[in-house]
């Protein structure tokens, strides 16, 4: 059985959604992320944005593969596991990665218990993948090819055959050809070139 080579994300921010209950507004928004700089960059710019409330709390997933997926629930201040763990929730529901969402609560007066903030949080996350655009994209796995100059025509051919995207070439007298493969592709593309006389092939 073949492994699983695509996952889904986003490639763009989603659109602001608004939840509200008893009084409280609780904004969400969703933001492809690729490492945590740029999360506390787009909880620093909602907290810009929305300085007169009282909680920003958010969810996060980085990876590609079950076995390198990273996360993180944040409840800022609100009871424990009310609002992080739900919006985490929402990401795992539409199987999402590499995403970051936020839902903001402008406090209106009423509590709304546990129960009413996991509802609220959840939603607001919901709200917000709902107004994204979620995309599929595959697994790649990057190889850099060696080969000297006169064995130029024989990688071109493979590479044509097999219809491979090429990322990047440095093409002088010791020439290197970059190319990405899909996962589950990838094993047959080392093996082909790495049974050519004079070229080497090795994962960047």
């Amino acid at each position: 059985m073949e492994e699983k080579d695509t996952y889904r994300t986003i490639t763009t921010p989603s659109e602001e959604v608004l939840f509200k209950d008893k009084n409280s507004k609780f904004f969400g928004y969703a933001f492809p992320i690729q490492n945590e700089e740029e999360v506390k960059q787009h909880i620093e710019d909602l907290k810009k944005q929305h300085h007169a409330a009282r909680h920003w709390c958010y969810a996060y997933q980085f990876g590609t593969d079950e076995k390198n997926l990273s996360y993180r629930a944040n409840d800022d201040g609100e009871p424990n596991n009310s609002a992080g763990m739900p919006i985490y929730g929402q990401i795992q529901s539409f199987d999402v990665t590499n995403i970051l969402i936020v839902v903001v609560r402008y406090f209106g007066g009423v509590k709304l218990g546990v129960g009413g903030l996991i509802n609220a949080y959840r939603t607001g996350a919901q709200m917000a993948l709902e107004a994204s655009k979620i995309i599929t994209k595959t697994i790649n796995i990057e190889y850099c090819i060696s080969f000297e100059y006169k064995n130029m025509n024989k990688v071109m051919r493979i590479i044509k055959e097999k219809n491979l995207n090429i990322t990047n070439q440095i093409l002088e007298l010791d020439c290197k050809v970059f190319i990405s493969v899909r996962k589950n592709d990838s094993e047959s593309v080392f093996k082909t070139f790495d049974n050519q006389f004079e070229i080497k092939i090795e994962v960047v």
